[in-house]
């Protein structure tokens, strides 16, 4: 069963340049954590693909597994996880996040 969730996970983060495993949906995220991200990354203009573990109980307990992080929002660049919402709050304000972003040839908006 696990081998089937990791495959999903996989397809997801390989067929997206930046992908938000969260709880909700970037519009209507459904804690302030995944808000949080979202609006870091919203600010910085990436355009990113929102994936709501609510829905998905399989997904919401896979990622957990496939990153080995216990807490979602979890947020992948390139198929590389980055981080949880304080890491991805303090790589923003310290510009690493940035960095990383261009690093990848992700694009984003000059602010």
């Amino acid at each position: 069963m696990e081998n089937v969730v990791f495959d999903r996970i996989r397809e997801e983060i390989s067929d997206s340049d930046v992908v938000l495993f969260m709880k909700g949906t970037p519009v209507f995220p459904q804690c302030g954590f995944s808000a949080t991200v979202t609006q870091v990354l919203t600010t910085m203009g990436v355009k990113f693909k929102g994936i709501n573990v609510l829905e998905d109980p399989g997904i919401r307990d896979g990622i957990k597994s496939f990153s080995s992080w216990p807490t979602i929002p979890q947020l992948y660049v390139k198929g590389e996880f980055v981080g949880g919402c304080d890491i991805v709050r303090e790589m923003y304000d310290s510009g690493e996040l940035q960095q990383l972003l261009a690093d990848k040839g992700v694009q984003t908006q000059a602010a």
